[in-house]
């Protein structure tokens, strides 16, 4: 079984580099014809992320910049994100790998629980004070970059968690990702982890 999830992390870690690679951000626009590709791009990462919220996920988009929850949603929906945060990750009868209808757990959606060995992907859903994963927006961005946890002793990098490839996200896509997490329901860390 977690040999299956490393090659299922493996291939996802690929299709990361490549989507990133091929992001709008990457370099400036030549021309005023691709900067409005790139804008038209944007904006319709933004509408497909607000279409691809997993039905029962409330968002609280108050005080939130809605265009970066949008582009969050769109990257944590599309990069596997729930595959480990998220336990299990889809519903009785929603699994799409055994052929049935798509349907997200909204019940533990980003509330941890995936088990790999001795490690247990965290709850990233916000805190009482409204920070995902309890964490600054600064604290996350730091953490995805460097693979280090602030609240972990020094020198204890994240195992599992694809942090070498996502932290090479653009700053913004960082923030879009906190932000959406920000307006996710708040839940306790999974009841039922397992792998």
């Amino acid at each position: 079984m977690l040999a299956s999830h490393l090659t299922h992390r493996r291939t996802w870690l690929a299709l990361v580099l490549a989507a990133a690679s091929a992001a709008p951000y990457a370099a400036a626009p030549d021309t005023d014809a691709d900067l409005a590709t790139a804008m038209s791009d944007t904006n319709s990462r933004a509408m497909r992320g607000r279409e691809l919220v997993p039905p029962g996920v409330i968002l609280n988009l108050k005080g939130k910049q809605r265009s970066l929850v949008w582009q969050g949603s769109y990257i944590v929906n599309t990069t596997g994100c729930i595959d480990c945060h998220t336990h299990p990750s889809y519903s009785p009868g929603g699994d799409p790998f055994k052929g049935q209808p798509e349907r997200v757990n909204a019940e533990q959606y980003m509330s941890g629980g995936r088990q790999f060995g001795p490690f247990t992907a965290p709850n990233l859903t916000p805190d009482n004070a409204g920070r995902p994963a309890g964490l600054t927006r600064d604290q996350f961005v730091q953490t995805l970059r460097t693979g280090h946890d602030p609240r972990d002793p020094a020198g204890d990098i994240l195992q599992v968690m694809p942090w070498p490839a996502v932290g090479k996200m653009t700053t913004k896509d960082l923030y879009a990702i906190y932000e959406y997490l920000r307006a996710i329901p708040s839940l306790p860390d999974n009841p039922n982890p397992g792998p």
